[in-house]
């Protein structure tokens, strides 16, 4: 397995699961900076271009 460059580690692929869903993985440093784990809920919002991921709040 090769290394990515660094200006490569941010470019991530979608992932087709089952038959309507499609998942993303994000970089673990960014995971662990922002303290989320494994299985943990959030919140993903449309925004004008993109995505909004944040913490699930109850």
């Amino acid at each position: 397995m090769s290394v990515r460059k660094s200006e490569d580690k941010n470019i991530r692929k979608l992932c087709k699961i089952g038959k309507q869903s499609v998942g993303l993985t994000l970089p673990i440093e960014m995971l662990r900076e922002l303290g989320w784990k494994s299985k943990q809920k959030v919140v993903v919002k449309r925004i004008h271009g993109g995505v909004e991921i944040k913490d699930w709040k109850k």
